[in-house]
């Protein structure tokens, strides 16, 4: 029996193919480009999707994730496309990402057609030639594994009657949204251009999640707050990283804390979110690897703590490595709103009564800045004063800095660096190591993009050193590809020098004769060698206004004392934990209260 037969004529004309479902949902999401590898599995996904998104090619899958992740963190969600199991497996590592910091990302991958599932193990399945039975789930286990939420879309499953895989669509999206979770979905190439059934979709994304998103309680946990506020003198505001992706929240409590002139800290994790140029802004804190002025206040002076959107589970790189020295962690008078609605609506509540509750303003005044002793113009350039450098560089321009660094040195250097408000909602991004290594290129190549929309009015500055950029730079063809403007600040030092305990081949990830400059010249881009910290400023300061990819080589020195003060902390710190006599002496001489 016919659609029309069963429905009539009217019915069956409108019918969306699962191609034009799929698209319509990614659209509603705010989804415009899709990043991903071509294969024949998702022949016919791109030809389907290709019709109203731009889809980006990627140098591979894994970076086509890692892209997707940037995306889902500036646009809040991203979308990825691979072909069937040796395109979507490389992606768990991206995905591992997405979950560990809770990014809605959506893992599309094309599968076999239904017919073809049966008892021949076809190409792109994972089969040992021992085997009894032909397996076509192990991709759909493996993002399993990760925790995450799994289907393969199905077809008609009974004559006149479309399918429902695009309703099955929007819904796995719409969870991958409302949870802030990566899901990961397989459609197969028969059912793309099979009709499926139509889609009323909501007037909004604000209409996904109606009801039973506020927790009862509300009002007296407002109270109790504002009870909290009359008896404190010096509140602060401590901000964490599930704040990130709620733009409604973020508004909210920089409204709160202007309004009352409360002052704010940002956990380490959820750097970047707010300008650190504003009065009531202390920066980041992490204990006794902080290194900003706010420091003193929160250690020594604050009485009453609202801590808004950390995270569930202390995670070590955020709590000062679990040193003990974070003075939020361990603060008695201290109020904590995790948020445990979807999209985080209790907390949005709260922070709407409280804009409307009796709260006499603070007499909150910033301390003046701590003048920092300047790098001496010849100084060589290196970890140790780079933030610094780079601080004293966005002083002297307009033009805000997006900064990506990549995990290892440049990670802990780079939480020196003062930032400004971005147009994308961030002006630093990266990832603590939980979930994956090697994001920095494929984030900068989003980051570039929008910018690039935007009118190019801020820069993506990627910091990187040997291990991550040989391990990323496949991703370099798409600046030239996108035309799009990046900076680049290479710490050369020819070896993986964070956690290296020994000299063997495995930490040299470069070789003395690698010449980056043919390399840049190769993608059209500009380069030099910068020694001293005039010249890098000089150089850094005229990249700004130049298109395409700029590359600053530096080399740094491996030596300790040439380290950040965040490493070389961190390193103390290690080498007292594995009992040498001096570190230890010297650990508890910092940390004695």
């Amino acid at each position: 029996m016919s659609y029309e037969l069963n429905f009539g004529k009217a019915y069956s004309d409108q019918l969306p193919t699962l191609g034009e479902a799929m698209s319509e949902v990614i659209r509603f999401f705010g989804g415009k480009h899709i990043y991903g590898v071509g294969g024949d599995f998702a022949a016919n996904l791109i030809a389907a999707l290709d019709k109203d998104l731009d889809i980006c090619p990627s140098s591979n899958e894994m970076h086509a994730g890692f892209s997707a992740c940037a995306q889902a963190e500036v646009d809040g969600m991203g979308f990825c496309l691979t072909t069937y199991m040796v395109g979507s497996l490389p992606c768990t590592s991206a995905a591992a990402l997405a979950v560990t910091e809770g990014l809605p990302v959506v893992f599309i991958s094309g599968a076999p057609a239904e017919s073809e599932v049966n008892k021949l193990a076809i190409h792109h399945t994972i089969h040992p030639n021992a085997s009894w039975k032909a397996e076509y789930d192990n991709a759909l286990e493996a993002f399993s594994a990760l925790g995450m939420r799994v289907e393969r879309l199905q077809g008609q499953r009974l004559a006149g009657h479309p399918n429902i895989a695009g309703q099955r669509f929007y819904q796995i999206v719409a969870e991958a949204y409302k949870n802030k979770q990566p899901v990961f979905i397989e459609v197969p190439r028969d059912q793309v251009f099979a009709k499926t059934q139509s889609l009323k979709l909501p007037s909004s994304l604000d209409n996904i999640c109606c009801g039973g998103n506020i927790l009862g309680g509300t009002e007296l946990v407002v109270a109790s707050i504002v009870d909290k506020l009359k008896h404190a003198k010096k509140p602060i505001l401590y901000i964490g990283d599930r704040l990130k992706h709620n733009s409604i929240l973020k508004a909210l409590v920089i409204e709160f804390a202007n309004k009352f002139n409360i002052p704010y800290a940002t956990s380490w994790f959820a750097k970047g979110l707010f300008d650190e140029y504003e009065p009531l802004s202390l920066g980041a804190y992490n204990g006794v690897f902080t290194q900003t002025s706010g420091r003193d206040y929160i250690e020594k002076e604050v009485d009453y703590v609202i801590d808004v959107a950390t995270s569930i589970f202390a995670q070590d790189c955020n709590i000062a490595f679990a040193t003990g020295t974070h003075k939020i962690e361990s603060f008695a008078n201290k109020t904590l709103l995790k948020g445990g609605s979807l999209l985080e609506k209790d907390l949005v509540e709260i922070f709407k009564q409280l804009l409307t509750c009796d709260i006499q303003p603070f007499a909150y005044q910033a301390n003046a800045e701590k003048a920092q002793k300047a790098a001496s113009s010849t100084e060589e350039i290196d970890f140790n004063n780079l933030a610094h450098t780079l601080n004293s560089i966005q002083q002297q321009t307009d033009k805000t800095l997006v900064y990506l660094p990549e995990v290892g040195n440049s990670y802990f250097a780079s939480y020196s660096l003062k930032v400004r408000d971005s147009q994308l909602g961030r002006s630093w991004l990266t990832n603590p190591w939980y979930g994956a290594m090697g994001t920095a290129l494929p984030y900068a190549r989003v980051i570039a993009q929008r910018l690039k929309s935007l009118g190019d009015t801020e820069r993506a500055v990627v910091i990187i050193g040997d291990g991550g950029f040989h391990f990323q730079l496949n991703e370099l063809i798409h600046f030239l590809k996108d035309q799009t403007n990046v900076t680049i600040v290479y710490m050369r030092n020819n070896i993986f020098h964070l956690g290296k305990s020994g000299d063997g081949d495995i930490y040299h990830c470069n070789d003395a004769q690698f010449d980056v400059h043919k390399l840049i010249a190769a993608y059209q881009g500009q380069s030099t060698t910068c020694k001293s910290v005039a010249d890098f400023s000089d150089y850094f300061l005229t990249t700004l206004n130049v298109d395409g990819i700029s590359l600053i080589e530096v080399l740094a020195n491996p030596v300790e004392e040439k380290q950040s003060n965040e490493l070389q902390l961190l390193n103390l710190y290690i080498k007292s934990k594995n009992c040498h006599p001096d570190a230890i002496a010297k650990w508890q001489a910092i940390t004695e209260v």
